[in-house]
Parts: C-alpha cells; sequence; structure tokens
C-alpha cells in the first residue's frame, strides 16, 4: 500500500492537473463510464462536525475508491488547522485491496476550484470581462485563482459577510494584475462570472442580484437545507451540475424542485457539455449556473494522478498491509 502524505501534495498536484482531471471525470460521468455512489453525510454531535463520506468507481480511468472527512468548524480557533479536513483512499478494481492512502485537504480545494473553473470554461460567455466573488474564506482563494485562468478578465469584484476578510481575494486579484472592488451584493450585476463559495442555509444571491448573460458557479451547497442561491435564480437560468441527484437532494437545485420552480429534468450534467451532447450556453444574454455539490469522482482522479507523480517522484511511502 502506498501513502502520499498532505505534506507532499503541494509539490506534486497543479491548478493545470487538477483541471484536466476533474474535466476528464465529468465527461466521463455524463458518458456513464464513471458513477458516484450515494453520499453518506452526518452531525457527529461533537465540535459541530459535519463528517461523511463520498465515493464512487470509474471505469474509464480504472478508479475506485472513497474521501472520508468533513468540516469541523473550531479547528483554526481551537487548533491552528483548516476546518475541513479529509483523506482519500485508493482501491484496486480488480481485487479490492487497498493501493493508497492519499492526504486529501489540498487536494479537495484544488478539485473544487477546477470544478467551477471548468464550467467557466465551458459555459461562460467569451466575452466576460468582470469576475465577481462571494466569499472570501480559505476556499475563495482557489476559486479565484483558477477562475482567472478561463477568460481574459479585467476586473474582480467581491462581497463577503465579514468585509474584514475581503484583502485574501483582492491579494489574489492583485497578483494577477487586475483592479478589486469591493461591493454591495446588488453590485454583483456587473459581473459577467460568479462564484459563491459560502456555508450558509438561507440564501445570499437573489435574482436580482445576477445580470442577463453571466454565468454563476455555486460551490458552497453540499449538504440537505444548505442553501446559497435564492431559488428564482434556478427559474431564471439554465441549470448545470456535477452530479443530477445530488444537486436535487443536497445542491441548490433541492430548494427550486421543493418549490416547484424547476423540475429535475431541467438540471443539465456540465459533462455533456464537455461531451458535446449537450449544446451548453446559447445565447448571450442567458444566465447559466453550475451547480457544483462535490462529488468522490472527483477526489478519486485528483488523488490517482498524485499518486502516480508520487512513484514516478519517489515520494510515495510503501508499507505492508
Amino acid at each position: 500500500m502506498l501513502i502520499v502524505p498532505e505534506r507532499e501534495i503541494a509539490a506534486l498536484m497543479t491548478r493545470d492537473a487538477a483541471f484536466d482531471a476533474v474535466e476528464s471525470v465529468f465527461a466521463a460521468m455524463a458518458s456513464k463510464d464513471a458513477y458516484n455512489f450515494p453520499v453518506i453525510r452526518e452531525a457527529i454531535g461533537h465540535e459541530d462536525a459535519l463528517y461523511g463520506f463520498k465515493g464512487g468507481f470509474d471505469k474509464a480511468g480504472m478508479t475506485l475508491g472513497l474521501k472520508a472527512g468533513g468540516y469541523w468548524p473550531n479547528n483554526l480557533e481551537k487548533h491552528g488547522a483548516i476546518n475541513h479536513q479529509s483523506t482519500i483512499f485508493l482501491f484496486d478494481p480488480d481485487t479490492g485491496m487497498v493501493r493508497a492512502i492519499v492526504g486529501g485537504n489540498l487536494l479537495t480545494a484544488l478539485r473544487t476550484a477546477a470544478a467551477s473553473s471548468v464550467s467557466i470554461k465551458h459555459l461562460a460567455r467569451k466575452d466576460a470581462k468582470v469576475m465577481g466573488m462571494v466569499g472570501a474564506g480559505h476556499q475563495a482563494t482557489f476559486q479565484l485563482r483558477a477562475a482567472l485562468e478561463q477568460r481574459q478578465f479585467e476586473k474582480v469584484i467581491g462581497w463577503n459577510y465579514h468585509p474584514e476578510m475581503l484583502p485574501n481575494i483582492e491579494k489574489i486579484a492583485n497578483e494577477a494584475g487586475l483592479p478589486f472592488e469591493a461591493v454591495e451584493l446588488e453590485g454583483m450585476t456587473e459581473a459577467d462570472a460568479v462564484i459563491s463559495i459560502t456555508s450558509t442555509f438561507a440564501p445570499t444571491i437573489m435574482a436580482e442580484h445576477i445580470s442577463a448573460g453571466t454565468h454563476i458557479a455555486c460551490m458552497g451547497t453540499d449538504t440537505k437545507g444548505k442553501q446559497e442561491v435564492e431559488a428564482a435564480l434556478l427559474a431564471r437560468s439554465t441549470v448545470f451540475t456535477d452530479e443530477v441527484a445530488q444537486s436535487i437532494s443536497i445542491g441548490e437545485a433541492q430548494h427550486a424542485i421543493a418549490e416547484g420552480l424547476i423540475k429535475e429534468s431541467d438540471v443539465h450534467q456540465l459533462g455533456a457539455v464537455i461531451n458535446g451532447t449537450h449544446k451548453g450556453r446559447t445565447s448571450d444574454d442567458e444566465i447559466t449556473l453550475f451547480d457544483g455539490t462535490g462529488v468522490g469522482l472527483q477526489d478519486l482522479a485528483v488523488a490517482a494522478s498524485v499518486v502516480d507523480l508520487a512513484v514516478k517522484k519517489g515520494v510515495a511511502i510503501e508499507v505492508d498491509f
């Protein structure tokens, strides 16, 4: 069995590699060459933590496994550790034997950012100039770095529940040579592409905050009851997702469907756009919305890539099991 510890991940996985892995697995899902297992996600009744498992099997890439982990909201304050904690386990699909254990914290951040940037590549208008960020926490910095690589953006605007955190994303904008402006939520109407990365149980973004022609990637809703955007916005949009079953049960679509504003058939796989079996954006006035619920296959794809690189570079630890 191989172990690739968290400390090695930064030197092994690049944003480009994460993007390629996630784009490929979305395409495989839409082609039915890969599928996710049902998500288990529970409040454990200790430290206000949410803990769960995401897994799947990619027959095209011959990757089988799961990610175990969750959200410990007191970690940073109490232990100086990030709040999201995860570990990825890979198994040999031919034998069921464990193949590798991989640190999943940075990989989760990179694959989540890759998912939204894949959606921008395939759904945002080609002439998008203003990038909007709703949320300015740790994950938002990864999201913005990846997003800025997909279009020739000229400006970044941002909003956060805690405005004192906005310098986190201002720094990323400035590193890319772009001006940054803090705005009220009403100011998001200026954006051509928006990423929302918050952890809320009530909508932050209302339908009137998003202009015609905008692409919005909603990346924070991954649990029953969570909600980042008003359900009416999904009714105004062409909705895409990583996994339809998750979108309608634990993603943004859960609320719009419950209110009768859209049907399950109104939610499309982003992988179908990548494969060319869905036309994607059809006009410059269309609002496109990507509901990124986070699927186990994303984690497995980036972890498998990391294991291969770790073996080549001689940093994978081999142990008997």
